[in-house]
This record gives C-alpha cells, structure tokens and sequence, in this order.
C-alpha cells in the first residue's frame, strides 16, 4: 500500500483552465496584444505562469522585461479571481477524504506560484491536513526538475516505493521519473493521453476511484 499521494494541482485536482485563460487574456489586453480563445490555454499551461505568458505573446515579444510586465498584470487580476470558475475535479474531494480517512498523507506539487496554490487549496479542501503544499518559488526550479518532490520528501520523510505522484501532463510524469517515484497520469486533465504514454506514465486512470485502487494495491 502506499504511503504518500502527491498531487499536481492544475489539470489534476482542479480545473483551472478557464481562470488562468482569462487572467491570461486580461494581462494581454492590458498590454494591447491579442487575445486568446479560452480553448487554447490547455497547451499553453503546465510550466509555469512564466513560461504561459510567453506562449501566450506573439512571436518576438516574449523577452524577460515584456513577460515581467505581463506577469503583474496577470498576478493584479489572478490573485483575486483564482476562484472564480475554477472547480475540483469529479470525485477528487471524496477521494482526497478517503486518502485521510485511511491514514494515507497527501501533498502537493505544482507550478504555479506558491501563494496561488496555497490560497485555491485553502479555498477548496479547507478540513483536510496536507503533508506538504509546494508551488513555483524564487531560486528553485520547476517541473520536470525533481527539486519539488524532494522538498515535499524533506518535510514528510517517506520511502519512494510508498509513494505515488499523479498528474495530467508529461511534464508530472517527467517529474515523477527523475525523482523515482511511481507515476499516475490522470485523463480528464489539460493533457491528451497520449503525451502521458509519450511520457512513459507508469499507470493511466480514468477516474478519482482508479487512484484509490492504486494505493490500496499490494506490492
């Protein structure tokens, strides 16, 4: 059985798509460069909020001093409507219950700045305790960079082979690889299925319920 369950946030526990698209298309108008449909914010995300404004502008104009820019803007309307439209996914917060009811420790791992990830898992799993809730910080590297999980390791020492590491990207299942740790990619997220075979996902869930059975099962 496992031990540990880390989470990916965005794609994975919640459906945020819709809020980072347009805090996204808020910051660009701002700034006077086009928009997108929200429909194309799926392949943009999973990096970073750095790297999703620079997909976002137009070729030539993604250099350091344009995306600083871009990047108050969108922090200016995210830190207030992260919330807005964003929703857990379907049995992830009965999930997330079972995982504490059976003694199993969860945890987080995401992309995006620390004080977002703190304030939408605050905002929706207030009742649950989590071993550790890690997002983008200055001076430590993103996703697929292990540095991540090794942090939520230091903090809630568990034997890799007790922990499982679930997300929707091949970017978590790089992730997950580089710090030896079992994969799960989820296929109701942002990412198609196949990038999480490209990925070489150790297993592939369809459903909250599918994660469950994984942690139950006996090694």
């Amino acid at each position: 059985m496992k031990e540990l369950v880390i989470f990916d946030l965005d794609g994975t526990l919640l459906n945020t798509i819709a809020d980072l698209g347009i805090a996204t298309n808020y910051a660009l108008k701002k700034m006077g460069f086009p928009e997108h449909p929200l429909s194309a914010y799926p392949a943009m995300v999973g990096n970073g909020v750095k790297k999703l404004l620079c997909r976002a502008l137009p070729s030539g104009f993604d250099n350091d001093d344009t995306v600083a820019e871009l990047r108050t803007y969108f922090k200016e309307y995210y830190d207030e409507h992260s919330a807005d439209h964003s929703v857990p996914y379907p049995g992830i917060p009965q999930l997330l219950e079972n995982l504490r009811d059976k003694g199993v420790k969860i945890a987080v791992a995401s992309n995006k700045y620390q004080e977002a990830v703190e304030k939408l898992i605050g905002h929706f799993f207030p009742n649950l305790e989590w071993a550790a809730v890690e997002g983008q910080k200055e001076d430590v590297p993103v996703k697929p960079d292990p540095s991540i999980v090794f942090d939520i390791l230091s903090k809630s020492p568990t034997p890799k082979a007790t922990v499982l590491y679930v997300g929707d990207s091949g970017v978590d299942m790089e992730t997950a690889r580089r710090a030896c740790v079992e994969s799960v990619g989820v296929t109701w997220g942002f990412r198609p299925m196949t990038e999480l075979k490209e990925y070489h996902a150790d297993h592939i869930v369809n459903t909250a319920d599918d994660i469950f059975e994984l942690v139950n099962r006996e090694y």
